[in-house]
C-alpha cells in the first residue's frame, strides 16, 4: 500500500518505479533551451537499497514508501549520480513505465502467493472512500482535453505570437516652450493641453525555436517636447497604419546572432544594451542616449547587423544600416545609398553591479549642424562618434549615464546624460528615476538643449502601467534670420497598454 500512499500525496519523482530491461532508457529532465526537439535520454541505475539514494533521508516524508518499494518490490531506480530528485514533475511516459513495472512484479507476487485479504480489503476501502474524488478528476481531466482541443483548433498560429501596445500621453504646460514649425522659420507656441498616442502590433514568429522574424505595424500622431527630440512613443502620423519594422534573427552556433533586416534597424537597434536604465522608463525620447540617432540612417532602414557573445558577459555588436536604400533610384542599392551608418559596440554586461559599454559610430551623412562664422547653419557631412555608457546598479538603486564625442566637418559636439533612480519603490517593478541630458546640436539649434526629467513609472496591473513626468528644458534655435531661446516647463502622464 506504499505505493498508493506515494501516489495519494499527488508527488511522483521521475525514477518512482522502474526495473527496465537492459540498455532500455526513460526520459530524463528536459532541457529548455531553444531548438530542444525531444528529451535528453538518461541510462538509470537499479538500486537495491533506498540508502544509496543520496538525495532521500530518513526525515523525508517518503522515506518509508521509498524503502518498501525498494527493498520488497525492487520497483525504484535512480540517476546515474545516485540521486532520486524527488522534488521534479513526472512525466506521463514516466508514470506510465513505473507504473507498469510495478503492475508486473505484484502481478508475479499475485500468481506466487495470492493477495493477502488485508491488503485487498484497503483496496476496496479505497476504492469507495475516493470514488467522488476519482469521479471529478476524471471529469476535469476530460474538460481539460476538449478544452486543449479547442485551443489548438482555433490557435491564431502555431509560429507566431502577436502582442499589442498602446501608449497615450497627456501634457500640460507648466511654463511654455516656442519650436519652429515644418518650413523651419515661424515659431509657434505651445501654451495648450496636449494629447499624443502611438499603437502597435508585433508579429514574431519563430520556425525553430532560436530564430526570430518580426513583423510590427505601427500607427501614431501627435507629439510635443519637439525642441528636445519629442516623447519616448510619440511622433508625427496622423495615425496612419505603417511596417516600421521586418528583420529575421537567426543564431550561427550559441554564441552568434545575425539580423537581416529590410526596414526599422538603425542606431541602438543593433546594440544588446544601452546600458541606460531609464531608456525605457523615461516620457521623454532623450531618455534614451541620443547619439544613437544623430546618424543619416534613418528607421526606415535597411542593414545588417551581428551580436557575438565573446563570453557570458562580454558581447559585441556590430550593424550597417543604409538609408531607404532605392527609394529615388533603384540603381542605388544597399551599399551606395546616400546615407549609410555602421556602428560597433563592446558590451560588458555582468550579473554584478556594474555594466558598461564603449561605442563607434561612422555617419556618411549627418543631422548634426554647426553655426559658422555667418551665424547660419553648415552642414558637417560625415560625422564619428565614440561614446561611454556606464550603469551602476546597488540592489534597488541604480546610478547611470553616457558621454559621446562628435567629430565632423567644422567642428565637434560633445552630449551626455547622468541620472540615478530606485527600483520597486512602493510597487514591484515601478521606478522613479530622474536624469539630465544635454542632446547633440541638431538641425536648427544653435546650442546644445538641456533636458531634465523625474519619472515614476509603475504598473497598475499586468497589462496597464501609467508614468507621470515633469519635463524641464532649454534650448536656442535659429529661424527666421534669428536665434530665440526657449524654455519651458511640461507635466506629463502617459498610460501604457501591453496585451
Amino acid at each position: 500500500m506504499n505505493v498508493l500512499r506515494l501516489l495519494g500525496r499527488g508527488v511522483a519523482p521521475a525514477m518512482f518505479c522502474a526495473p527496465l530491461p537492459a540498455g532500455v532508457a526513460v526520459a530524463a529532465e528536459f532541457p529548455l533551451g531553444a531548438g530542444n526537439l525531444a528529451p535528453e535520454a538518461v541510462q538509470l541505475a537499479q538500486i537495491t537499497s533506498v540508502s544509496e539514494l543520496t538525495d532521500v533521508l530518513p526525515s523525508d516524508w517518503a522515506f518509508q514508501a521509498l524503502q518498501s518499494l525498494v527493498e520488497n518490490y525492487g520497483c525504484i531506480q535512480g540517476y546515474p549520480d545516485r540521486t532520486f530528485r524527488g522534488q521534479r514533475s513526472l512525466t506521463r511516459f514516466e508514470f506510465a513505465a513505473g507504473l507498469n513495472a510495478c503492475l508486473d512484479v505484484i502481478a508475479a507476487l499475485i500468481a506466487q502467493t495470492g493477495i493477502n485479504p488485508d491488503d485487498l480489503a484497503t483496496i476496496r476501502r479505497l476504492q469507495e472512500e475516493f470514488q467522488a474524488e476519482l469521479a471529478t478528476l476524471r471529469g476535469r481531466v476530460d474538460a481539460l482535453e476538449a478544452e486543449t482541443a479547442t485551443l489548438r483548433a482555433q490557435q491564431f498560429s502555431t509560429t507566431t505570437k502577436l502582442r499589442g501596445e498602446v501608449a497615450t500621453h497627456l501634457g500640460v504646460p507648466l511654463d511654455t516652450f516656442e519650436v519652429v514649425n515644418a518650413a523651419g522659420n515661424t515659431l509657434v507656441r505651445e501654451t495648450s493641453t496636449s494629447v499624443a498616442s502611438r499603437a502597435r502590433l508585433v508579429f514574431d514568429s519563430s520556425f525553430t525555436g532560436r530564430d526570430r522574424l518580426r513583423i510590427r505595424l505601427q500607427a501614431r500622431s501627435g507629439n510635443f517636447l519637439t525642441p528636445f527630440n519629442g516623447l519616448d512613443r510619440g511622433g508625427a502620423g496622423d495615425y496612419n497604419v505603417e511596417m516600421d519594422n521586418l528583420f529575421y534573427s537567426f543564431p550561427l552556433g550559441n554564441r552568434i546572432t545575425v539580423t537581416a533586416a529590410a526596414r526599422g534597424r538603425a542606431g541602438n537597434d543593433w546594440v544588446t544594451s544601452t546600458i541606460v536604465p531609464y531608456h525605457g522608463r523615461s516620457v521623454a525620447d532623450a531618455g534614451k542616449p541620443q547619439f544613437y540617432n544623430t546618424g543619416a540612417s534613418s528607421s526606415n532602414g535597411a542593414g545588417l547587423g551581428i551580436n557575438f557573445n565573446l563570453t557570458d558577459s562580454i558581447a559585441l555588436d556590430l550593424g550597417y544600416t543604409a538609408s531607404n536604400p532605392g527609394a529615388t533610384n533603384p540603381a542605388v542599392g544597399l551599399f551606395a545609398a546616400q546615407g549609410q551608418s555602421y556602428i560597433a559596440q563592446l558590451n560588458f554586461l555582468p550579473d554584478g553591479f556594474f555594466r558598461a559599454a564603449v561605442t563607434y559610430m561612422h555617419n556618411d551623412r549627418s543631422n548634426i549642424f554647426a553655426i559658422n562664422n555667418l551665424g547660419t547653419q553648415a552642414a558637417p557631412g560625415a560625422t564619428d562618434t565614440f561614446a561611454g555608457l556606464l550603469s551602476l546598479n546597488f540592489g534597488n538603486f541604480f546610478v547611470a549615464g553616457h558621454g559621446a564625442y562628435q567629430t565632423f566637418n567644422g567642428g565637434n559636439d560633445f552630449s551626455w546624460s547622468a541620472g540615478l533612480g530606485f527600483n520597486d519603490l512602493l510597487v514591484p517593478g515601478a521606478q522613479l528615476g530622474i536624469y539630465g541630458t544635454q542632446l547633440p546640436q541638431l538641425a536648427g539649434r544653435s546650442d546644445n538643449p538641456f533636458l531634465v526629467e523625474g519619472y515614476y513609472d509603475f504598473p497598475l496591473n499586468r497589462f496597464i502601467s501609467l508614468t507621470p513626468a515633469i519635463v524641464y528644458g532649454d534650448a536656442k534655435f535659429v529661424g527666421g534670420g534669428a536665434t530665440t531661446d526657449n524654455t519651458g516647463l511640461y507635466g506629463i502622464m502617459r498610460a501604457t497598454m501591453r496585451f
